[in-house]
C-alpha cells in the first residue's frame, strides 16, 4: 500500500551536523555537515527506492530546503546494501487514478528540474543498481561515483517506453551524443566497469564508504572556485534543457497520462506485475 504524503521535513540539531529527517521511517534522510556545508541526502524507502508519489515529495522538500539554507553541495546516495533506485514505480502507473497520475508526473519534473538545475554541486554516490528512474536522478548530479557489480542506465525501450526528452537530455550532457543515441535506443544497462568507459559514471568505489569519501572529494575542488561563478555557468550550461522542459511541461504531462492509460500499455503492465508476484512466489 502506498504511504500518505511525506510531510515537511523539520530541522533536528545533531552533533556536528544538522538533519533536515534523521528518523528510520523517513522516506528522505538528509543530513548536512557543519563543518563543509555539505548535505548527504539518503534514499530510504525499502526495498528499492521505487519512486512513488511520496518518495518523490520527500525529495523534492528535501532539496527546497537545501537551497534554502545555502547549502554548499550535495551527496545523493541510498540506504539500501543493493540498490541506488530501481526507478519509478509501476504502481503509480497500474489503474491509476488521473488526477494522482498527474500529480506524481508533475513531482517527478519538479525534482528533475531541482537537482538538474541546482546552485549548488551535486555528486551521485551510487552503492547499487540505478535503472531507470534510478540512473536520471544520478544523471541529474554532476558527478557519479558508482560501486563496483551493479547496473545503470536508461532501459526504457527494453520495457516498451519511450524516454522522454528530458531523460534523454539527462544522458546527452553527460557521454557523447553518439554514445547516447545507441544506449537510449538500444535500453542499455551498463554494468560499473561499462558504464566507467563510456563516461556514464566518473569514478569507481570499492563500497559506500569510499564513494562518500570520494564525494566529498569531488565537492572540495570547489572550495576555491567562486560560488556564485560556478552556479551560474552550471545553470547557463544547462539552461536551453531545462527551458525546452519549462516551455512544454503540461503538454508532457498530457502525454505521460495519455501514453501510460492505453489498454495496450496497461495490459504490458498487468503482464509484468503477474511475472514479479510468480517470480516472488518461487
Amino acid at each position: 500500500m502506498l504511504r500518505s504524503f511525506a510531510s515537511k521535513i523539520s530541522r533536528i540539531s545533531l552533533a556536528g551536523s544538522r538533519s533536515f529527517s534523521n528518523a528510520p521511517d523517513k522516506l528522505v534522510v538528509a543530513e548536512v555537515d557543519d563543518k563543509t556545508g555539505y548535505a548527504t541526502v539518503t534514499l530510504n524507502r525499502p526495498p528499492v527506492n521505487s519512486l512513488n508519489l511520496e518518495l518523490l515529495t520527500a525529495i523534492s522538500e528535501t532539496l527546497d530546503d537545501l537551497q534554502n539554507n545555502k547549502s554548499r553541495g550535495v551527496i545523493l546516495t541510498s540506504s539500501s546494501k543493493t540498490v541506488f533506485s530501481a526507478g519509478l514505480d509501476i504502481m503509480e502507473m497500474y489503474k491509476p487514478k488521473p488526477e494522482r497520475l498527474k500529480a506524481f508526473w508533475s513531482t517527478l519534473q519538479d525534482v528533475w528540474f531541482k537537482l538538474y538545475g541546482s546552485p549548488y554541486p551535486t555528486v551521485a554516490a551510487i552503492n547499487g543498481h540505478a535503472p531507470a528512474g534510478g540512473c536520471l536522478l544520478s544523471l541529474c548530479c554532476e558527478y557519479r561515483i558508482m560501486c563496483p557489480n551493479y547496473t545503470i542506465g536508461l532501459n526504457e525501450t527494453q520495457l516498451g517506453i519511450v524516454a522522454p526528452s528530458w531523460f534523454q537530455a539527462a544522458m546527452r550532457n553527460t557521454i557523447s551524443r553518439r554514445d547516447a543515441e545507441l544506449a537510449l535506443t538500444l535500453g542499455t544497462l551498463f554494468s560499473t566497469d561499462e558504464a566507467l568507459k563510456v563516461g556514464l559514471i566518473d569514478e569507481i568505489a570499492s563500497n559506500k564508504e569510499e564513494a562518500l569519501a570520494k564525494a566529498v572529494g569531488f565537492l572540495d575542488r570547489f572550495k576555491k572556485v567562486s560560488a556564485q561563478a560556478r552556479s551560474m555557468t552550471k545553470q547557463a550550461l544547462r539552461s536551453k534543457d531545462i527551458m525546452e522542459l519549462e516551455d512544454n511541461r503540461s503538454q508532457d504531462i498530457d502525454l505521460f497520462v495519455y501514453a501510460v492509460t492505453q489498454p495496450k500499455v496497461q495490459q504490458s503492465l498487468e503482464l509484468y506485475l503477474a511475472a514479479l508476484k510468480k517470480k516472488s512466489a518461487k
